[in-house]
């Protein structure tokens, strides 16, 4: 059976403002509350995003940020990736 009703970003905000010490994301009009990545994981996505700042910073090619960084998809999912990269324009 369908949801009756389809979430937006709106409430995800409303949501977060709420519950700040949780991590979201809005997929198919869902909410999901993200669990904690652990030691493992954190470690992978560190080594990850400072070998990508170090490629990217100093050819100025655009921007690299960790999990606390949403974004919001065409198909207005807003996820929030552990590392993410985001070209110079």
């Amino acid at each position: 059976m369908a949801p009756l009703t389809t979430l937006q970003r709106k409430d995800l905000e409303k949501l977060q403002a709420e519950h700040p010490d949780y991590c979201m994301e809005l997929a198919d009009g869902n909410i999901t509350i993200m669990s904690p990545s652990g030691y493992q994981s954190d470690e992978v996505a560190i080594t990850v995003a400072a070998n990508l700042w170090n490629w990217v910073k100093p050819r100025k090619l655009g921007r690299v940020a960790g999990a606390g960084a949403g974004f919001e998809l065409p198909n207005s999912d807003v996820r929030a990736p552990d590392v993410s990269f985001v070209r110079a324009e």
